[in-house]
C-alpha cells in the first residue's frame, strides 16, 4: 500500500566488503607460506584476523534489524535483543582526520553502546539513524 512505511528493516554487511576481506585473508595467508622469521608471524596474524573478520561476516551478515518491537545487534557474540524502551539515544558520531571524514552510528543502550560503519550496514550511517528515529515509537 502506497505511503505505509516499511515497520522493519536489516542492514547486513555488503557482499563485496566480505569478498575483500576474504582475499585479504588468501593474500596474507600467502605471504604467510612464502615467508619466514618476522613476515611469517605477521602475515600469519593478519591472515587469522582478516579470516576472523571474514567469519564474523558469514556468520552473522545481518548486523542490525529494527522493527516495532525494538532492535536486533548480531556479531561474533551472538544475537541481542534490545527494547526500543532501553535505547537511550540515536545518533552519528562523525570524526574528521588527515581530511578523511568517518562516521559511526552510536546506539546508546544503558550500560551498552554499540556501533556500526557503513561497511556494517551497507548504508550511509546518517541514513540508516535517520530510518531508525523512524521506527522508534
Amino acid at each position: 500500500m502506497a505511503g505505509v512505511e516499511e515497520r522493519r528493516h536489516e542492514w547486513r554487511v555488503p557482499r563485496r566488503i566480505v569478498a575483500l576481506k576474504a582475499a585479504g585473508t588468501a593474500l596474507c595467508g600467502a605471504l604467510a607460506i612464502a615467508g619466514d622469521g618476522a613476515l611469517l608471524f605477521l602475515a600469519g596474524v593478519a591472515a587469522l584476523g582478516f579470516g576472523l573478520l571474514t567469519g564474523r561476516d558469514l556468520v552473522a551478515p545481518v548486523r542490525l534489524a529494527a522493527g516495532e518491537d525494538g532492535l536486533v545487534v548480531s556479531g561474533l557474540a551472538g544475537r541481542e535483543r534490545i527494547s526500543w524502551n532501553d535505547v537511550d539515544r540515536i545518533r552519528v558520531d562523525s570524526q574528521r582526520r588527515y581530511g578523511l571524514t568517518a562516521e559511526l552510528l552510536e546506539i546508546d543502550a544503558g550500560e551498552q553502546i554499540h556501533l556500526f560503519s557503513r561497511f556494517d550496514l551497507g548504508e550511509p550511517v546518517v541514513d540508516v539513524a535517520e530510518r531508525l528515529m523512524r521506527l522508534r515509537p
